[in-house]
C-alpha cells in the first residue's frame, strides 16, 4: 500500500504538468509574392509587392474604411480629417498624441513618438535629389509651396539637401499639428496623404543611422516591423509591441451582409490580431498553386490563370475545395494591364506621324482578346483606355481605337506611313529603308511567355519582328526608369478612388516616374493639370473623356485588361477582403488557433 500511495504521489505532478494548457501558438499568416520585392524604404520603391510590405510597417495621416464600399476616408495618426481651406490650398492636420515608433537602437533606448515634424522630414526625402525617389513626381505635382523651387534648385548647384531649411509650405505649427499649403487647388489632396505605403512617417534618426541601408532597415509607427529578409526568397514580418491600442472598427453598408458579418465578428478587437506573417517568393505559377493546396499558405490572392478552373470554374468555387472549408473571392479591380512603348526611343518613340502610325497601328495588331480567352482564361475584361474600373474616369461605356484588333487597319496604316517589306523576308523596315528592329523587356516565368507568344504572332501578322530581352522583373524595372528599353508588358493598380494617377501616365513631369512610356505632349498636360484642379463633377469628366480621345490618337500605350481577381483563403484565415485600392489588410485578419496544427511552424532566419 505504500508503494502505491508513493507511486500516485509521484504521478500527481507530472499529471498535473502534462494537463495543464500550454501557451497559445502565435498566430501566423503565410502567403506567396509572385514576384520578388526590391526594398522597404517608402520614398524609393515603386512597386507593389514592396510597397505592400511598407504599408504595414508604415503609417500615413489617413486610411481608408476597410469596410466600407463605397471608400470613405478616416483617420489613422491624425486625431481628425483635415481642415482644408475653401480654395483646397491650405490642409492643416492635427496628428494624436502617443503613437511610438518601433524599438530601435537609433533611438538610444528610449521611447521615440511620432511628432508633426516627422511628416515634414518625410515629405522632404522625396525633393532630395540624392534619394532619387520615383514617387516624387506625385508629391511635385502638388506643388507645396517652395518644395518644387528648392529642388530645382539643389539640381542646378548640386549642393546637399539641407533638412534644416524652412519649406513655406511644409511646417510643424507644434508637436502634434501639421500645415500643408499648396500653390494650386487640390481638391483630392487628402486621398495623396492616405497612401501609407509611400506617405507614411519615417524617423530621421532612423535613416541617418542607416544611411545606406534604408531600404533593407525600415522603422515605423505602424503594426508590424520586419523580422527576417532573405531577399527575393521570404519577408518575415511580426507584430509590432510598441503598437498603440487601436480597435477593429468599420462602418459598411447595411446591406453589405458580408461586411456586415465581419464587423459583428471582430468589432472592438485589438488590432492586428495575428503575430507574424511570413512571405515567400515564388514565381511560377504551378508550385504557387500547389503550395496552396498542400496547406503550406493560408492565402493565395490571385489565383494563377491556368489554375483557374480548378479553383472556382464558372466562377463558383470547386466543390471539392468548398469541401475543405475553403473560401473563394472573385473581383473586378481597380487595374490596368498594358503595354508601354517609349516615346523617347529614336525607332518607335516621338510625335512624328510616322511613328504615331507606328505605335497606332501595333496597338491595332494587339489580339488582347486571345491573351484574355488562351493565357487568362477569361479572368480580365478588355480594356479602352487606362482608366480603371472603380476609379473617377472610368466609364463602361467608352469605346476607343485603342481596344480594337484589327490586323487589316494596321497593315494599311504602316503601309500608308511607308512601313514595308523590302527584302521580302516577311518583316517591314523602317521608312528611311532601315531594319525596324523592336525589342520588348520581358520575364522568364511561362505565364508571362504565353502572353508573349500571342503578342509577337500578331505583331509578325502585320509584319513587325519583335524580340524579347528576358531579365528579373526589378532589373527591368531599373531600365524602365532609365529609359533604357523599348517596350514592355507591365499592370497597374489604383492607389486611390480617383482616376487622376491614369492620366499621370501621360504627364510630363512624372517621366523617371509614373509616366514609364516618358510621353510629352503639351495638350496631354494642360487636361492633366485642368483634372487635377478641378472638384469632380461633370466639367472633370468631360475633361477626362478628351484625355483619353488624346491618348488614343497619340498610343504611347495599349490598354489591354482589367483583371478579374480570384483569391482563395484556407478555413483558418478569417476576415479576407481584399481592399479596393489600399494595400495593409493584415491588421484586420485572424487566424484560427484551433487549425494551428495544421501544419509544423517554420522559424526562418535572416
Amino acid at each position: 500500500m505504500l508503494g502505491a500511495s508513493l507511486l500516485l504521489a509521484a504521478a500527481g505532478p507530472l499529471r498535473a504538468a502534462t494537463d495543464a494548457p500550454s501557451e497559445e501558438p502565435p498566430r501566423v499568416l503565410r502567403y506567396a509574392f509572385r514576384i520578388a520585392e526590391t526594398g522597404f524604404d517608402p520614398a524609393k520603391v515603386q512597386d507593389i509587392y514592396s510597397r505592400t510590405i511598407t504599408q504595414h510597417i508604415f503609417e500615413s495621416l489617413f486610411t481608408y474604411d476597410h469596410l466600407a464600399r463605397p471608400v470613405r476616408l478616416k483617420p489613422l495618426t491624425a486625431a481628425a480629417l483635415p481642415e482644408v481651406s475653401a480654395d483646397f490650398k491650405t490642409w492643416t492636420i492635427r496628428l494624436q498624441p502617443g503613437i511610438y515608433f518601433a524599438d530601435d537602437p537609433a533611438f538610444k533606448g528610449q521611447r521615440r513618438e511620432l511628432v508633426a515634424a516627422d511628416y515634414v522630414y518625410s515629405f522632404k526625402r522625396f525633393a532630395d535629389p540624392q534619394t532619387n525617389s520615383p514617387a516624387w513626381d506625385t508629391l511635385e505635382e502638388n506643388h507645396v509651396l517652395g518644395l518644387n523651387e528648392y529642388r530645382a534648385e539643389l539640381e542646378r548647384s548640386k549642393k546637399p539637401f539641407d533638412y534644416e531649411r524652412p519649406i513655406e509650405g511644409l511646417r510643424a505649427l507644434d508637436r502634434y499639428t501639421l500645415q500643408i499649403r499648396l500653390a494650386r487647388s487640390r481638391p483630392r489632396f487628402d486621398q495623396t496623404l492616405a497612401d501609407g505605403s509611400l506617405f507614411g512617417a519615417v524617423a530621421r534618426e532612423v535613416i541617418e543611422a542607416y544611411p545606406d541601408r534604408s531600404m533593407e532597415h525600415p522603422v515605423g509607427t505602424g503594426p508590424f516591423r520586419l523580422a527576417a529578409w532573405r531577399r527575393s526568397s521570404l519577408i518575415v514580418l511580426e507584430r509590432n509591441p510598441a503598437y498603440r491600442e487601436r480597435y477593429y472598427d468599420a462602418q459598411p453598408r447595411i446591406d453589405d451582409s458580408e461586411g456586415q458579418a465581419l464587423l459583428n465578428r471582430f468589432k472592438g478587437r485589438r488590432i492586428p490580431m495575428i503575430d507574424r506573417v511570413e512571405i515567400s517568393i515564388i514565381e511560377e505559377n504551378q508550385p504557387r498553386w500547389l503550395s496552396f493546396l498542400n496547406g503550406q499558405f493560408d492565402l493565395i490572392d490571385r489565383v494563377p490563370e491556368d489554375f483557374i478552373n480548378q479553383a472556382m470554374p464558372g466562377g463558383r468555387l470547386a466543390p471539392g475545395l468548398a469541401k475543405r472549408g475553403i473560401q473563394g473571392y472573385q473581383v473586378l479591380t481597380a487595374d490596368v494591364l498594358f503595354t508601354v512603348f517609349n516615346h523617347e526611343d529614336p525607332v518607335i518613340g516621338g510625335n512624328q506621324p510616322e511613328r504615331i502610325a507606328l505605335r497606332r497601328a501595333m496597338a491595332l495588331g494587339t489580339d488582347s482578346e486571345r491573351e484574355i480567352r488562351v493565357v487568362r482564361r477569361g479572368q480580365a475584361i478588355a480594356a479602352q483606355s487606362l482608366l480603371m474600373p472603380h476609379t473617377t474616369g472610368y466609364d463602361p461605356r467608352f469605346k476607343s481605337e485603342g481596344g480594337d484588333h484589327d490586323p487589316a487597319r494596321a497593315r494599311a496604316l504602316l503601309d500608308l506611313y511607308g512601313y514595308r517589306d523590302r527584302d521580302g523576308d516577311g518583316f517591314r523596315e523602317q521608312p528611311d529603308g532601315s531594319p525596324l528592329q523592336l525589342v520588348s523587356l520581358s520575364t522568364p516565368e511561362s505565364f508571362q511567355r504565353q502572353i508573349d507568344e500571342i503578342w509577337q504572332k500578331a505583331m509578325a501578322q502585320i509584319g513587325i519582328r519583335v524580340e524579347f530581352k528576358t531579365g528579373k522583373w526589378p532589373e527591368n524595372l531599373k531600365a524602365m526608369r532609365a529609359g533604357r528599353f523599348q517596350i514592355w508588358s507591365l499592370a497597374m493598380s489604383a492607389a486611390s478612388p480617383d482616376g487622376q494617377d491614369s492620366l499621370g501616365l501621360y504627364y510630363s513631369p512624372r517621366i523617371g516616374g509614373s509616366n514609364y512610356a516618358r510621353f510629352r505632349l503639351p495638350e496631354m498636360d494642360r487636361l492633366y493639370e485642368k483634372a487635377n484642379s478641378l472638384p469632380d463633377g461633370p466639367e472633370r469628366s468631360a475633361v477626362f473623356a478628351e484625355a483619353k480621345r488624346v491618348a488614343t490618337a497619340y498610343a504611347p500605350y495599349r490598354a489591354r485588361g482589367h483583371r478579374l481577381l480570384t483569391d482563395l483563403a484556407q478555413p483558418q484565415l478569417i476576415g479576407y477582403r481584399r481592399p479596393p485600392f489600399w494595400l495593409n489588410w493584415w491588421e484586420y485578419v485572424d487566424i484560427d488557433p484551433s487549425a494551428a496544427e495544421r501544419r509544423p511552424l517554420s522559424t526562418p532566419s535572416p
